[in-house]
């Protein structure tokens, strides 16, 4: 999930004009594009060194929910999880913080490290693939890199069953895909021969379709440069094969990643034994019941991609991780005693001779695909919007 908050947007300012207020805070001029250079602060965090944020009514958050509604929660938690519980769902929370939460935190930490010794020691002697800036053991081979996969996937697996995902309805459109990543699938009216897909492209709600992808292919991730020198994680990250990001570096390092993301996906489609690359085009998360317009840096290198559409169905908290701090995400989600994943696998999509030539194309398409298949609402919102709702919904936490 994009982790960024940058000044509220002139828009919101203008829409604030009415009412008395200090100045706002000056908007970045920064672009938001695949490219630009991005700011770390956490969406949903003040910046105490800011100017005061312009008052902010009851009545301008409902206007931005429904023009913002990708990013807008509807659980019994309510809005940024601070909404009124009911004292049914107070006690409940009650008893499975003493209770379920302990239980779960310790299981947890056990796989965690579990899994990080087992990198450790399949990695014992052996030095890194560095090549462009970037530190990874996914081209190992032989035993160490079969050990690695298939308890990554168990482990990841289990880590699930732990926060509560006991069971995962997977639905397969094409029978061909069912039980095997690699299976090739028949395609009409398209140019190229059936074969291995390059990445899987799938929509993001949470933190949580990491672990399930890598519970069922154990692709490799684009992850933030400082993900490689977290402890346990950065070592875990690294056998993944992630490709690193500087997020706060100029726009020439991220052309310089973007070709790393296109070369590994070449080298998947060619190489069977190579990991896939997984890649959520939409550049940040939603509330699971829409889609954003897709970045076309995922579908530049022209191979066949495996559209995968993630739903997490709900009855009191809701899994997707928008409009919610982190720590009370995970807190939530802990206190949960079932949760729920739905997953449908599509047929591997094979790019037609125009959309190789129009990236853009492709990118539409495969999203229009996705769509249909999964039932998700097209939105054109973007990154920026979501700073926007996200900021007015810190201000008006901030003026209660």
């Amino acid at each position: 999930m994009e982790s960024e908050l940058k000044d509220l947007n002139p828009k919101l300012n203008s829409q604030q004009q009415q009412q008395q207020q200090p100045p706002p805070p000056q908007p970045s001029s920064d672009p938001i594009d695949d490219s630009s250079t991005k700011d770390d602060r956490p969406l949903l965090k003040s910046d105490d060194s800011a100017a005061p944020p312009p008052l902010i009514s009851a009545a301008n958050i409902e206007e931005l929910a429904k023009k913002y509604a990708a990013y807008v929660r509807d659980d019994v938690y309510g809005t940024m999880g601070r909404g009124e519980l009911p004292w049914t769902e107070k006690a409940l929370l009650g008893i499975a913080f003493l209770t379920l939460v302990p239980i779960r935190v310790a299981l947890g930490l056990a796989i965690l490290v579990s899994y990080y010794l087992i990198c450790r020691v399949c990695t014992l002697f052996l030095a890194p693939n560095r090549e462009d800036e970037q530190e990874d053991y996914a081209h190992m081979g032989g035993w160490r890199r079969t050990v690695i996969v298939q308890l990554g996937k168990f482990l990841s697996r289990a880590m699930l069953f732990v926060l509560g995902f006991y069971w995962i309805k997977q639905t397969y459109r094409n029978p061909e895909v069912a039980g095997s990543f690699n299976a090739e699938a028949e395609c009409k009216d398209q140019s190229e021969e059936p074969g291995r897909p390059g990445a899987v492209i799938s929509n993001h709600i949470s933190y949580l379709d990491i672990l399930y992808h890598m519970s069922s292919s154990f692709p490799s991730f684009v992850a933030k440069r400082s993900v490689a020198k977290l402890p346990l994680v950065g070592l875990i990250s690294k056998c993944l094969g992630c490709v690193y990001v500087q997020r706060e570096s100029k726009s020439s390092d991220f052309k310089g990643v973007a070709a790393i993301v296109n070369e590994r996906v070449r080298e998947a489609h060619r190489n069977k034994s190579a990991p896939t690359m997984m890649l959520f085009p939409e550049g940040t998360t939603t509330n699971g019941d829409f889609i954003l317009p897709f970045k076309t840096g995922a579908f530049l290198s022209k191979a066949p991609v495996l559209p995968v559409i993630l739903r997490y169905p709900y009855q009191r908290f809701s899994p997707a991780w928008d409009s919610i701090s982190g720590v009370r995400h995970v807190i939530f989600l802990l206190c949960q005693f079932v949760n729920y994943l739905e997953v449908t696998w599509l047929p591997v999509y094979y790019p037609s001779q125009q959309e190789k030539d129009d990236p853009k194309l492709y990118a539409d398409n495969v999203r229009r695909l996705m769509a249909r298949e999964g039932n998700l609402i097209m939105s054109d919102i973007g990154l920026a919007e979501k700073r926007i709702y996200h900021a007015a919904l810190n201000g008006f936490l901030c003026q209660q």
